[in-house]
């Protein structure tokens, strides 16, 4: 009890530190927030991956999630850590990061599963800013998709950076699970791919920060 006590602190100074980092970063060299947010989403993300072999409970995730909600909610309203908040398009994202990886563990951990919080974290982690920032810095010959005749908010190299992490990610990591590659680990890390790319293209405001470990999540529990 009192080792996860320490190890929650830990996470907890290891997060500030991190935001203060960023924060440093934004303002000396003048970064876009759009880049400093997508760095801070992938060192946080990743870092929460260990989480199902260092908490035995959910309830110190929730606490975690809790007060990570509450600072960010503080320093938004409070025009703070505009390494997060300095972006021009309206966002939930940041809000909904706790939620994702609090709802992805609770899951989990209910049906005693460690890899089916794992992999969802990792392609959120990984997949999610390298679509974000190839999609934005790069312009040249990358146009936004369109579906149903409505123009997304998605480029296609950004969508195509998307699938093809995630595809590789799935493919090793469920490779390392189940220790074999067949067509089964083709197929499922395939579908895996596909799906999550369907969820980050369709959401919006952020949205995709729940959507994307959910759908992993969905797949893995239909066809592990």
């Amino acid at each position: 009890m009192g080792n996860i006590i320490v190890l929650s602190f830990i996470y907890l100074v290891g997060i500030i530190l991190l935001l203060a980092f960023n924060e440093i970063n934004y303002r000396r060299f003048k970064l876009k927030g759009e880049v400093t947010r997508k760095f801070a989403h992938f060192t946080a993300t990743l870092a929460t991956v260990p989480f199902p072999y260092i908490f035995p409970s959910h309830w110190y995730i929730l606490v975690l999630a809790l007060l990570f909600f509450a600072a960010l909610f503080i320093t938004q309203y409070s025009k703070q850590l505009k390494s997060i908040h300095d972006i021009q398009r309206k966002s939930i994202g940041s809000y909904l990061l706790p939620l994702s990886i609090y709802t992805t563990f609770l899951i989990a951990s209910l049906m005693e599963n460690k890899f089916i919080y794992i992999l969802p974290m990792l392609i959120l982690a990984v997949c999610d800013p390298m679509a974000a920032i190839l999609g934005i810095n790069l312009k040249a010959y990358n146009g936004r998709i369109k579906l149903f005749g409505h123009k997304l908010d998605k480029t296609w190299l950004g969508s195509g950076a998307f699938f093809v992490t995630s595809l590789v990610i799935s493919l090793i990591a469920l490779y390392f699970h189940w220790e074999l590659f067949n067509l089964k680990t083709f197929w499922l890390a395939l579908t895996i791919a596909i799906v999550s790319t369907l969820a980050e293209l369709v959401s919006w405001r952020g949205s995709d920060n729940l959507t994307i470990p959910l759908s992993v999540l969905l797949v893995l529990v239909l066809f592990m």
